[in-house]
């Protein structure tokens, strides 16, 4: 498995998740306990057993666990090399190596796979890192190239009002703990810089973001909620659009408290409200669920 001369956003993300592993590999477990939950029903929900699935963007591993576990065959894709390393070293620690069918270190616009080869593909991260209009655009036309017709994309986006709401507020807990100084820093240019005004008014227009203004997430770009789904339904027929976290997003470190009868009701409560506009706006991510119909479209 031999890295891939990766540009532009894609290599900037690279680099910063390569730095950042351990918080990674404690985020959606500890941190984002609910964001983990709710995925895991959708990809439950949606993604077929003992199929083949295209994962772009691995993390370090933790939905690919999940779905070795249901007997699908992994594709995994990231441009990040530690975080497929990670990823690799999980599943194997879990006997389950030998559900990867493949691992490439590449970009979501060009992606190393055959044509109508796979079942389901997973975005639950690449959308959220490119800043050019126009190489998202070409993720979910690589999503649907890849995919058989009938196949299901699970894509998820970062809500752009979470941004002004985290540089208003002390850090949460993520950040306190794995970015304290720099997202402090983050804070403070926010407050005393003279562009700070262009700043935001760049921000709420485009959602693009850079390592110093928001040291957690590097090179990004946030979405709306319209500009999500006219993204995705380019190529996709909707099947759902949700807010993830619903009403728990800034209190997801509640969830540990909660008793395994207490969580399920409440799972049932996020998921509900997290389709309606008031959920999505309260949410973190968003989360599209869409088909690749039958009849062309590229």
């Amino acid at each position: 498995m031999r890295p891939k001369q990766l540009e532009g956003d894609a290599a900037a993300t690279g680099g910063h998740y390569d730095r950042i592993v351990e918080a990674e590999s404690a985020r959606l477990e500890q941190f984002c306990p609910v964001e983990y939950a709710i995925t895991l029903r959708y990809l439950n929900r949606f993604v077929p057993e003992h199929c083949h699935v295209a994962e772009i963007g691995v993390g370090v591993g933790h939905y690919s666990e999940f779905l070795a576990r249901r007997g699908c065959r992994l594709n995994l894709v990231d441009v990040s090399q530690r975080l497929l390393e990670a990823a690799q070293t999980r599943l194997s620690a879990a006997g389950l190596a030998g559900y990867i069918t493949s691992i490439h270190h590449a970009s979501a616009t060009d992606l190393p796979l055959a044509d109508a080869s796979m079942d389901a593909v997973l975005l639950l991260g690449p959308l959220y890192h490119l800043c050019d209009l126009k190489e998202r655009q070409k993720v979910v036309e690589e999503a649907w190239r890849v995919l058989k017709p009938g196949g299901i994309v699970a894509a998820a986006g970062i809500n752009r009002i979470t941004f002004l709401r985290d540089m208003f507020r002390s850090p949460d807990p993520y950040s306190a703990k794995f970015f304290g100084a720099e997202f402090a820093a983050a804070q403070s240019s926010s407050q005393v810089d003279p562009d700070r005004q262009g700043f935001i008014a760049r921000f709420l227009a485009t959602g693009t973001l850079d390592p110093e203004h928001a040291p957690p997430i590097g090179v990004a770009h946030l979405t709306t909620i319209a500009e999500f789904r006219e993204l995705l339904t380019a190529q996709f027929e909707e099947v759902v659009l949700t807010g993830i976290e619903s009403f728990t997003s800034p209190w997801q470190d509640e969830w540990q408290s909660k008793s395994a009868a207490d969580m399920a009701a409440w799972l049932e409560l996020i998921e509900a409200t997290g389709k309606t506009v008031e959920g999505m706006a309260y949410s973190d991510h968003f989360l599209f669920i869409g088909v690749r119909p039958s009849n062309a479209r590229c």
